[in-house]
């Protein structure tokens, strides 16, 4: 009763009012910092991975970057048959004249016909980097509706990557909006049922709500350390709400339970602070479990994964923090109020009751494991491992940009510029550093690697040579008329970079050459990924047994942690692969399959699930070690530990799920494939993890479970009898 969150929870249950002053000004402060520093976007640079990223930065390096390049379409109008090439022509001649003399623009490329003749395009490169093209694209939208208007028997549309990228950020928008109208009055709904309690069940939500708002602010200060690749926001919103609500309902049902058990003999201040002693210690080891599983993405050498470990870790711990703090001034607060009632006579003439130990529905699934703990155990693993199985099949791959929703107009004419011009499709760029003095080998040695696959059936034959103003750079762009996705765009990949760029421009002496384009950067990320995924779950299972052994002094307890999550996310990702691999399930989900998942959804998934599957393990071990310390035998403690956190933890499920179900209704095939994972993740470990093989496991280990201590009934026969607890009261 002298640790820290105790001592916390006491101050703040003694000054209710500075306490809840004082969060609202940290949440003020916290949102003002990162508003007066604003955020640290990422760089092109800070993308750049693998052969890929080191091409684009040789080719920066002579000013030979990629752009931001937009493409007018010009086709015939529906209903109008054949394209009036007269028309197309003033068309884009009026586009040219006006794209020209906007500011953004950086060149505009003359008009090009199709072999058809059934389409023209007009190409427009953009100034600035290529990341930031979407914040300058709007006045050339406006130009290409300005044209369309002037000549309606055309069908005239603007696409390309920052007009793509404007759209996928709308929709993100668009999205995230939908998720919070729906998961917010579900999570209300549940935490009602949970209560019966309007204000009760208005806590969580305003404290998880006040968290992200807490942690955007911290985060745009992060990102001047870690720069915020466009994620962070968005994982803020995914774990802040799932745990600010798990960790304050952890707490708000340890403090009834207390409040009732105690009868009205203890003080609102000394009920918070028996549940500071008990959930609060768990709410704290379960916040730097998942802040310390988080930081492992920093890993993975990787900006996006950097954003998504600060945005989680930063919302983590205000949520740890906003329990510890303001939840039990609020707490003492609604006990006051309480109080003052009955002394009115205003309370309820039926006390609330406690009923300890496990609900009808536990003690029914708990009745055949205590019974029977070997034959649950086996079933439940086999089951999880069947699942588990498809992950054999696993295929990670980059979403390229044609997995992009249709609902965006600029995809919808993406695939119309693309029909028409397939040589758009994708490219390869062949970079090549060297001495400004063999600037004639280079070019020339180029130039017989562009004759060389002039003919190969997977490159369009359509190549451009551009060298840097000081001879030092030189690069060949080779069209490919295929996505990136597909196998011909990658064997043409593997073919350039081991057979064509070697035997050409490769024997030039001193010349450093490296391969880049679209397709280089779609093969280039997974292959990154698959390289430090062992890295990264090597020192999540590590971080993951020593964040157990601390808590409960046990490695028996830490080992089966760390089984008992990778069962988890095994199956989970079994699942994952199962329906977002094939096409069995395109109809239910809402997705077209790419055949794939994405590359960075198995680390993600197992990250924070690592973390948050410790949440429910440190709040359930607590509640069987607690047992065990009064001196019940370890079998009983078990199911007694276990029956009485059931409530809780499904409780918490029930809203992680429906956070998490709700980013699998977004557009973005990533980010639906996070969502679903975790969600079933979720699911698996409330109700077949903790509920059948975790019991079943602890029953058979019997006083092993604590292995190397003592044991709880030896540690408490050592320190003298325990003090009889407070009688239930009914």
């Amino acid at each position: 009763m002298k640790n820290l969150p105790v001592r916390m929870a006491g101050w703040s249950a003694a000054h209710p009012w500075r306490g809840i002053a004082g969060w609202l000004a940290f949440v003020v402060l916290c949102l003002g910092i990162g508003i007066s520093v604003g955020t640290n976007a990422a760089t092109s640079e800070d993308f750049r991975i693998g052969e890929a990223g080191r091409g684009e930065a040789i080719a920066a390096e002579g000013g030979l970057q990629q752009r931001p390049v937009e493409h007018v379409l010009i086709t015939a109008g529906p209903g109008t048959g054949r394209l009036d090439r007269r028309a197309a022509d003033a068309a884009a001649a009026d586009i040219t004249a006006l794209m020209s003399r906007l500011p953004e623009v950086r060149s505009v490329a003359g008009p090009v016909h199709n072999a058809r003749y059934s389409a023209v395009r007009v190409t427009v490169t953009l100034n600035g980097p290529e990341l930031e093209g979407k914040k300058h694209v709007e006045p050339l939208l406006a130009q290409t509706a300005a044209v369309r208007k002037a000549h309606p028997g055309l069908r005239i549309e603007e696409t390309g990557s920052p007009s793509i990228s404007k759209g996928v950020e709308k929709l993100r928008g668009d999205d995230l909006s939908r998720t919070e109208v729906i998961a917010l009055p579900v999570t209300l709904v549940t935490l009602l049922l949970v209560f019966s309690s309007l204000a009760m069940a208005l806590v969580p939500l305003l404290l998880a709500l006040s968290s992200i708002v807490a942690a955007v602010g911290l985060s745009m200060a992060a990102s001047h350390v870690f720069p915020d690749a466009g994620v962070g926001t968005n994982v803020i919103l995914l774990i802040g709400l799932a745990v600010g609500v798990d960790y304050t309902l952890f707490y708000l049902k340890r403090e009834r339970e207390e409040r009732a058990r105690g009868g009205g003999r203890l003080s609102p201040r000394a009920v918070v602070e028996i549940a500071a002693a008990t959930s609060g210690r768990a709410v704290v080891l379960s916040g730097l479990a998942v802040a310390v599983s988080s930081a492992t993405l920093y890993l993975a050498d990787d900006v996006i994964f950097s954003s998504i470990a600060t945005g989680a870790i930063v919302v983590t711990l205000v949520a740890v923090v906003s329990s510890l703090t303001v939840l039990p001034a609020l707490l003492a607060k609604m006990g006051m109020r309480a109080e003052r009632r009955a002394e009115r006579g205003l309370a309820p003439k039926k006390p609330r009751t406690y009923r300890a130990g496990p609900g009808r529905l536990t003690a029914a699934v708990l009745r055949p494991v205590a019974r029977r703990p070997a034959a649950t155990l086996l079933v439940a693993v086999l089951a999880l491992l069947a699942l588990a199985a498809p992950v054999l099949g696993l295929k990670l791959t980059d979403m390229g940009r044609e997995t992009h929703s249709r609902s965006i107009a600029a995809m919808r004419v993406y695939d119309r510029l693309n029909a028409a011009f397939p040589e758009l499709k994708s490219m390869h760029q062949v970079v090549v550093r060297a001495g400004a003095d063999r600037s004639a080998e280079v070019t020339a040695a180029l130039r017989q690697l562009a004759a060389d696959v002039e003919d190969d059936p997977r490159l369009s034959g359509t190549s451009t040579l551009t060298t840097s103003p000081d001879r030092r750079i030189s690069m060949l762009q080779l069209q490919v008329p295929h996505y990136v996705s597909t196998n011909q765009a990658q064997t043409s990949l593997k073919d350039l970079r081991e057979r064509y760029v070697p035997e050409t421009v490769g024997a030039v002496k001193g010349a450093e050459t490296a391969v880049t384009g679209d397709v280089a950067r779609y093969a280039d990320y997974p292959a990154h990924q698959e390289q430090k995924l062992p890295l990264i779950i090597g020192a999540l299972l590590l971080v993951t047994f020593a964040m157990t052994v601390w808590a409960f002094r046990s490695v028996v307890l830490a080992l089966v942690g760390v089984v008992l999550n990778l069962l988890s996310a095994g199956a989970s990702l079994g699942i994952l692969v199962l329906v977002f691999q094939h096409t069995w399930a395109e109809q239910l989900v809402d997705f077209t399959s790419t055949g794939s998942i994405g590359s960075r959804v198995p680390l993600f998934l197992f990250v924070i699930l690592f973390g948050l599957s410790m949440d429910y393990q440190v709040f359930v071990i607590s509640r069987v070690r607690e047992a065990a310390l009064r001196g019940v035998p370890t079998r009983r403690a078990v199911i007694e530990g276990i029956g009485s956190s059931a409530g809780v933890v499904t409780s918490a499920a029930v809203v992680m799920v429906t956070v998490f179900a709700s980013f699998a209704a977004l557009h973005l095939i990533e980010m639906k494939q996070i969502g679903f994972s975790l969600a079933v993740a979720v699911l698996l470990d409330a109700f077949v993890i903790r509920m059948l093989v975790l019991p079943s496991l602890m029953l058979l280990l019997g006083e092993a479970n604590w292995w190397p201590a003592h044991g709880p009934r030896r540690t408490r026969a050592a320190a003298g009898p325990a003090p009889r607890p407070l009688e239930t009261v009914s």
